[in-house]
């Protein structure tokens, strides 16, 4: 299989982050400044550059992920061009990734000179985390080839990528873009352009949470962080949230909902529609056969197995499990 050759625009955290990630993988990767310097500006910034990308494969090696002596040609495949040289520097790329600070002008601009510079049937991804993808479309030359990547930090280590294509997108670019992600060891998930996506929504109401009990003195901020190191992040780590829902049965989670609401008279804790829909329908989870997910032709018992296993093997690498007593 070809791999293309990828470039960064912007030689910040995001630009590196990917870089080593794609590089590690055995692409070229062209780290490109796109904005203009002068020449002992961009020196500093290259020299920069290398320096942390040593450092992070340095520190993946000690980690165990490669031996010490692949550092020096994965940082090998990884080239920092100035501005000056944009043009050549995304001749011959297949993906671009532009990762411009989250203004919306300024992302806007580069995007629409990257797109002019840039071969025709060329792939062009935003990483932006906050501006939705319908937002830049219409500055890319082709918005057909054009969608949204979100990385989680640091992109090199966690596996997702959110992708999040315009309706201008060609679905061909989305599968396109899904396919390099996976042959490289990422987990990607399509999601509609809403703010916040699917782990930044999800994060914002947990860490609301968590800060507000602090606040009201539930608990400990040690303790609230023990238990979601111990407790609500194993388990969610195993099981996704929709499947812990199918898991307990979706009529748990209602009323475990009206209870709270009642008792903290707070309408957050209210559940939403579907839950109550799927109740009426007979769709409470795993037990019922149909849940958010469908289980009509699965072994229920094999799963529970296959999952309660999957936990057993998390909590035996965190060193959370023990021998019986004797």
């Amino acid at each position: 299989m070809t791999r293309p050759i990828v470039a960064c625009l912007g030689a910040g955290r995001m630009g590196r982050g990917i870089a080593v990630t794609f590089a590690y993988a055995g692409h070229e990767v062209r780290l490109i400044d796109f904005k203009p310097r002068d020449t002992d500006a961009f020196a500093a910034l290259a020299a920069d550059a290398q320096a942390e990308l040593r450092t992070t494969l340095e520190s993946l090696a000690t980690f165990g992920l490669m031996a010490p002596e692949d550092v020096a040609p994965i940082l090998a495949r990884i080239s920092v061009h100035p501005d000056s040289d944009a043009r050549e520097a995304l001749t011959g790329a297949g993906l671009i990734f532009e990762g411009i600070p989250e203004i919306l002008a300024l992302k806007r601009e580069a995007l629409a000179r990257a797109s002019a510079l840039a071969e025709a049937d060329t792939i062009i991804a935003s990483t932006t985390s906050t501006i939705l993808v319908t937002a830049l479309a219409d500055s890319v030359q082709n918005p057909a080839r054009f969608l949204n990547a979100h990385f989680l930090n640091p992109a090199y280590l966690i596996p997702l990528v959110e992708l999040s294509p315009a309706p201008s997108t060609d679905p061909n670019v989305t599968a396109q873009m899904k396919a390099l992600l996976e042959a490289i060891g990422k987990v990607p998930v399509i999601c509609a352009a809403i703010p916040g996506y699917i782990v930044p929504r999800l994060q914002v109401v947990a860490m609301n949470e968590a800060a507000r009990m602090v606040e009201e003195g539930v608990a400990s901020a040690e303790d609230i962080d023990r238990a979601v190191r111990f407790g609500f992040g194993p388990r969610y780590s195993v099981l996704g949230l929709l499947e812990f829902i199918d898991w307990g049965g979706g009529d748990i989670l209602y009323h475990a909902s009206r209870y709270l609401t009642d008792a903290l008279g707070d309408t957050r804790y209210t559940a939403p529609d579907i839950i109550e829909r799927n109740m009426a329908e007979g769709h409470l989870g795993m037990r019922s056969g149909r849940g958010f997910l469908d289980y009509a032709n699965m072994d229920v018992a094999a799963f529970r197995q296959d999952r309660l296993r999957a936990f057993v093997a998390l909590l035996r690498m965190i060193g959370m499990t023990r021998p019986p007593a004797t």
